[in-house]
């Protein structure tokens, strides 16, 4: 890729071109919740060098679209169910007993432990609640409307659904990005045990995973819905 485009929307890059969103977190570029700016905007915004960001990109190779960039709607919602949200319930619960049995052996030499367990609690707390609204209310309703253009969801339109699932994005970026500035970017201390690494571990995954999550509905699936539901309206 010779010629990349630094107008381009960090959303588009991310669903265009696979392994770029890696490229994006190691400079911390928010490409999930904030991924409808421009690449040049982006890295302004940071003071970050555009052409180093660019040369990074290239580096990746020709852009190839994600197999999940292609599905409908209707699809994606299974998609994230089955990739994302069953991550989430398995994997939490997991990273919260072990950042307490971390946070008992090293939290007196590692004070910041005990707001990591905190960070993760607070995270199972706010997207358990998310994923049930979506799993039992708006992604239902997506596939009914996929299947019948007649259908009209209880909540109206899916404008307010949308808004109150993003400002909840909104809150979990920030809870990812603290648990990066608390945890030195998921970077364990030196006299950390191989429990201590593999918390980190998890905590990166974690934070990977979650920002493409979030990624996949706020910049394909909920513009696609809205797009989707503009065309019934009007047709």
């Amino acid at each position: 890729m010779t010629d990349f485009d630094s107008q381009q929307t960090l959303a588009q890059i991310v669903t265009d071109l696979p392994g770029s969103a890696r490229v994006f977190e190691r400079w911390g570029i928010d490409y999930c919740c904030h991924g409808q700016r421009p690449l040049d905007a982006a890295c302004a915004e940071l003071s970050v060098d555009t052409a180093s960001v660019v040369a990074d990109l290239t580096g990746l190779g020709e852009p190839q679209r994600a197999d999940w960039a292609s599905l409908s709607p209707a699809d994606l919602t299974e998609h994230i169910v089955c990739t994302h949200h069953d991550y989430l319930k398995e994997e939490l619960p997991r990273l919260i007993a072990l950042a307490t049995k971390v946070n008992t052996v090293h939290g007196e030499r590692h004070p910041e432990l005990a707001e990591v367990v905190t960070l993760i609690q607070m995270t199972e707390a706010d997207l358990t609640p998310h994923m049930q609204r979506e799993e039992l209310v708006v992604f239902p309703a997506i596939r009914k409307m996929s299947e019948d253009p007649t259908f009209k969801p209880m909540f109206g339109n899916f404008n307010n659904p949308i808004s109150t699932l993003m400002m909840e994005h909104d809150n979990q970026g920030r809870l990812l990005d603290r648990l990066i500035e608390v945890t030195g970017n998921f970077v364990p201390p030196g006299d950390g045990c191989a429990s201590y690494a593999a918390l980190y571990d998890g905590l990166r995954n974690l934070d990977q995973d979650t920002r493409l999550h979030v990624h996949k509905e706020n910049n394909v699936l909920f513009p696609a819905v809205q797009a989707m539901e503009a065309q019934l309206v009007t047709s």
